[in-house]
């Protein structure tokens, strides 16, 4: 049911956080400075952080106490944590997202609104730099976009299909959109410091599959700091395990003989994936990483098949 509420003219920031109050000042700081002649609010999304938030909010809203809000979402999650910011922002009539842990450049707020004054468009996403501390070798540039690397072209345009995804880390909506009950799924949700999600990836498809209008504003642009745990060959290989297993559990069905679940062929093909990943690993170390990433992802399949199966049979 559409609201009956009336909408204001602001966009909401909303910052989804889960001990991350490290990252807060510079990010405030950083917003509360934006050249942007749009009304504008900042909304925090706690998640249960167990971190000193409360007493740095507490610090802050005295002196912005007309500018940033304030919540607690108790069901513990990214997708909860969104979909919390959706709720909250319904009576703005636009609504931006930005993670802790990123940096918007002055005008960021400002590009996503030219857009957004278009009342077509549907959603605006933006261009993602990446700040690493150290660069191992192994780190080549094609892993960078695991890390919400985004950098298509420095001229804007609309978005027609899946090889240009823009993410959550940096987006902006008419929140339109989500007046009849679009959310985030919660089934793709990801919880404290664990790895995955893909929630925004979904929403993306569902975007295109309803033709929603999209576009690519690169002057809507941010840094994303990747802290040290993050540059690690383990972080990758969760990664793609966790896209696996939701894979196996919520989208892919093969007409095919199935045991325990699994399609009979992901056997051999797990086998001869296996095989592929020690031979690359002697011939062409530097081709390692990436063929590791797709046999996790297929290891993470299969035991999504079979936690399925045992689930619903």
């Amino acid at each position: 049911m559409m609201a009956s509420y009336p909408i204001k003219d602001q966009i909401t920031v909303a910052i989804c956080c889960y001990n991350a109050v490290h990252y807060l000042p510079n990010l405030l700081q950083k917003l509360m400075a934006q050249k942007c002649d749009f009304p504008f609010e900042i909304l925090i999304i706690n998640n249960n952080s167990t971190d000193n938030i409360q007493e740095f909010i507490d610090s802050i809203t005295i002196t912005n106490n007309n500018l940033i809000r304030y919540v607690i979402e108790f069901n513990q999650g990214i997708a909860y944590a969104r979909n919390r910011a959706i709720e909250e922002s319904l009576t703005s009539r636009y609504l931006a997202f930005i993670d802790a842990d990123e940096i918007p450049e002055s005008l960021w707020l400002q590009s996503a609104i030219n857009v957004l004054g278009d009342d077509k468009v549907d959603c605006v996403g933006g261009k993602i730099s990446i700040s690493l501390d150290t660069r191992p070798k192994w780190l080549s540039d094609d892993l960078l976009p695991f890390y919400g690397e985004v950098n298509y072209s420095d001229h804007k345009f609309t978005i027609i299909d899946r090889s240009t995804p823009i993410w959550s880390g940096n987006i902006a909506y008419n929140t339109r959109i989500f007046q009849q009950g679009l959310r985030f799924d919660i089934r793709y949700n990801r919880k404290g410091k664990g790895v995955g999600g893909g929630e925004d990836g979904l929403m993306f498809h569902f975007f295109l599959q309803h033709h929603f209008s999209l576009v690519y504003e690169p002057e809507m642009e941010i840094l994303h700091l990747i802290p040290e745990e993050k540059i690690k060959r383990g972080y990758f290989l969760k990664l793609h395990y966790s896209a696996g297993k939701k894979a196996g559990l919520y989208e892919r069905d093969f007409d095919s003989k199935l045991i325990f679940g699994i399609p009979r062929f992901m056997f051999l093909q797990l086998c001869k994936k296996t095989c592929q990943v020690l031979y690359i690993r002697l011939v062409n170390p530097c081709a390692y990483m990436r063929e590791t990433m797709n046999w996790t992802y297929q290891l993470g399949m299969m035991v999504g098949y079979l936690k399925k199966f045992y689930n619903y049979k």
